[in-house]
């Protein structure tokens, strides 16, 4: 057994101390309806190397944050090698170079040897003695996840180790390469009864049929469950020399030596070669029918899935445990917190029951991660999704009609590149080059198509591809009609920007055609929704209080901030009665990580000002590795964490869905896997920390304040409607400089088409 250094133990009891995630606050698992499991039990979370999502995988740490997090009936997952002198460790791969720091201390180690008839070059545990390993470190092993913690020293761990220290409820033993072993004189068959003999082992899988079929006796007496793992459909099981696709259709021969089958998610809900889901096999059902748990694999945050969940890995969940068709007994996941909170919160959850008033979820452009933004699908998905608030940000046509659009730059949001290249122009008081809607009449504009916005290409996380050019563009005036037509939309924002500009510039009042059009549609006398109306520019609000309307008049501060003077809200409160602000007002947050929180929030709400806070997105990438992959658990340490008044998101369902669950409604026993998280928690475990950064502004009263909102001028008498201070490109080059604005244009022009048109 291998003795854990101090500083090892020293981060099991800062996590096991963490105020963030409480073991004793747990609650019991959701039993409100008949599970469809095999025997009506709820289904358990397998975590997978412990939380191996965020820390290396078999990390002590890492199984020590799964139980924290997680049920209370959590099982941790341990993938069993063995070393030349027989002990059982812990570890994610047969070589030990991916996922530790081994061959820098031993270069000269690695070896080669046939794994199932393939030859392997690496550093293998039959290398290698126990003791020969204490001064291995654990690092990650997955280039894609935070590699920050990869020089805090943690040892490689003994199956021993995991359950005599953590004693966790179940603790499952996978045999991946008992024959491999086999060759090297090593006994896996004796190793885990041995150990069976002094510790409790809950499950023991393998995919390999031989293993299984020689301790099946030694374990039938006992409570141990003997599950065969499924790979590849077309891989070989060296026992059979069968495809594991073919042994599926003979679940009654597995019967005999096993009690379960563990098979990849793909086996349940295929996919099709577009990453869309086909519909389900009856694999759940044969294996029930068999008598036979099943258990389903390869499920993490942090890596793409179908584009029917929309980036929402609680959907996903849901989609294998509550459906009206089957349950699976049990789910192996990376990041075990998430199925925790599907398991206990969110299944079974009446459709009927619309939750709590808070937060208030607002739509950005509708529910645009889902169709094009601003886009009469997105709205319609939206008021679908369950939002409270439905947003049009406000743009002007050339002949003066407002519509509602993400960008005031067509070549963002439209297919006008490719149409309307003529039209390019450079906007130096706009900070910008593009193809701008004040340039176009609104009956070309609907001659284009929108496009959805991918915000995370770097990453190759795309949105909806089948939906990339789908919806119509919405007049200001149809949005209006739409949202007071829809019973459970309570208000709308109308987001106004560059206002002064357009006035100045190009003749276009676009407060004068907000007013105009709420008017026209009833909302200043017949229609009990709520209007706010949103803008960054302080004069733009004042100019509408002058109005002496209801509006909610809504204040964008634009920048991160740390902190707001005293005398700034005061100024606010002038001529706005809420706030908008980014995430990283609340949290802040350096190299993925938060490391600390502002009192932001609650010094504006002290002056009564309710904060809304923008701007909340499934994608993984968007969130800090503190908030583990999971849009709920970002959205819980914004809401009950930091009480922000409201959310604005371009997937108002997940929203929706989070305020809906019913672990908000338990008090003091809400569950560990519904309680905020605790900023910089994770850094604390990281010998090594992130440069600091320049901190955040404080919000200054010169920062609220602008020159008086100007008058509308007269429209210029442009063929383009570019007005004074704008460029056209010259259809030749007169200069290098021409040339190179041209042609960095060009290149933004290429890569948008690229895009476009390879989704």
């Amino acid at each position: 057994m291998l003795k854990l250094k101090a500083s090892t133990l020293s981060i099991i009891l800062l996590l096991l101390c963490l105020s963030v995630f409480s073991t004793a606050q747990r609650s019991a698992k959701n039993n409100t309806s008949l599970w469809k499991t095999l025997n009506g039990d709820p289904p358990l979370a397998v975590a997978r190397g412990g939380f191996s999502g965020i820390f290396p995988d078999s990390s002590m740490t890492g199984y020590t944050l799964a139980l924290i997090t997680g049920l209370p009936d959590m099982i941790l997952w341990c993938d069993v090698q063995l070393t030349s002198d027989g002990a059982g460790i812990c570890f994610p791969e047969l070589t030990l170079n991916n996922g530790s720091d081994i061959e820098g201390l031993f270069k000269k180690s690695s070896n080669t040897y046939l794994v199932n008839g393939v030859s392997r070059t690496g550093w293998f545990s039959v290398d290698f003695t126990l003791d020969a390993l204490i001064n291995v470190s654990l690092t990650q092993g997955v280039f894609s996840r935070s590699s920050l913690f990869d020089h805090s020293f943690f040892q490689i761990v003994t199956v021993e180790d995991v359950a005599r220290q953590l004693k966790p409820p179940g603790l499952w033993l996978n045999i991946q390469h008992d024959a491999f072993f086999s060759q090297q004189n090593l006994s896996m068959r004796s190793y885990v009864i041995s150990v069976s003999k002094s510790v409790i082992v809950n499950y023991i899988s393998s995919p390999e049929v031989n293993f299984l079929r020689s301790i099946v006796t030694r374990f039938k007496p006992s409570p141990t469950k003997l599950i065969f793992r499924f790979l590849g459909q077309n891989d070989i099981e060296p026992s059979t020399n069968q495809t594991y696709g073919s042994l599926l259709k003979n679940l009654t021969f597995i019967k005999t030596f096993a009690s379960g089958i563990l098979v990849p998610k793909t086996y349940i809900w295929p996919l099709d070669k577009d990453l869309y889901l086909m519909p389900h096999t009856s694999v759940v059902l044969d294996a029930h029918k068999e008598g036979l748990e099943i258990f389903a694999s390869d499920f993490a945050n942090d890596v793409p899935f179908a584009y029917d969940y929309n980036y929402d890995p609680v959907a996903e969940y849901l989609n294998f445990i509550d459906n009206d068709n089957f349950s699976v007994d049990g789910v192996l996941s990376d990041f075990p917190i998430t199925p925790s909170e599907a398991i206990d919160c969110f299944s079974h959850m009446d459709k009927n029951n619309s939750g709590p008033a808070i937060p208030l979820v607002i739509s950005h452009e509708g529910a645009s991660g889902e169709y094009p933004g601003c886009t009469d699908l997105a709205y319609k998905q939206a008021i679908s999704d369950g939002a409270d608030i439905l947003d049009c940000p406000v743009q002007m046509s050339k002949d003066g009609i407002p519509f509602c659009l993400g960008s005031i730059n067509l070549i963002e949001r439209t297919t006008a590149a490719q149409s309307l290249s003529n039209l390019v122009v450079n906007i130096p008081e706009l900070n910008a080059e593009g193809i701008f809607s004040f340039s176009v009449d609104w009956s070309d504009i609907q001659t284009l198509k929108p496009v959805i916005l991918h915000p995370y290409p770097e990453a190759s996380l795309y949105r909806n591809p089948r939906n990339k050019n789908a919806g119509s563009f919405v007049a200001l005036s149809d949005f209006l009609a739409l949202a007071n037509n829809a019973t459970s939309i309570s208000g709308v924002v109308i987001r106004i920007e560059n206002a002064s500009y357009l006035a100045e510039k190009q003749g276009l009042g676009v407060t004068d055609a907000v007013i105009e059009a709420l008017s026209k549609a009833g909302y200043n006398n017949k229609t009990s929704k709520k209007v706010m109306i949103q803008s960054s520019n302080s004069a733009v609000l004042i100019k509408l209080k002058e109005g002496k309307n209801n509006y909610e008049l809504v204040y964008e501060v634009e920048e991160d901030i740390r902190d707001a003077l005293n005398s700034t809200i005061l100024d606010i409160t002038k001529f706005a009665n809420s706030l908008v602000i980014n995430k990283n007002s609340v949290y802040i947050r350096n190299f993925g990580f938060l490391t600390g929180a502002t009192d932001v929030v609650s010094k504006l709400q002290a002056f009564k000002l309710p904060v809304y806070v923008q701007l909340f997105r499934n994608e993984f990438f968007s969130q800090a590795w503190d908030f583990f992959s999971d849009a709920y658990v970002e959205l819980n340490s914004f809401v009950v964490g930091a009480g922000v008044d409201g959310v604005i998101t371009d997937f108002p369902g997940t929203a929706n869905k989070y305020r809906r669950n019913r672990c908000l409604t338990l008090g003091k026993d809400t569950p560990s896997y519904m309680t905020p998280v605790g900023p910089g928690s994770l850094l604390t475990v990281s010998d090594t920390q992130p440069p600091a950064l320049a901190p955040s502004p404080i919000l200054e009263v010169a920062d609220v304040t602008e020159p008086p909102f100007p008058s509308v001028a007269a429209k210029p008498d442009t063929d383009n409607g570019t007005g004074d201070g704008a460029s056209a490109p010259p259809p030749k080059q007169p200069s290098g400089q021409a040339k190179l604005v041209a042609g960095i244009f060009l290149s933004n022009i290429a890569i948008i088409l690229a895009t476009v048109l390879l989704i």
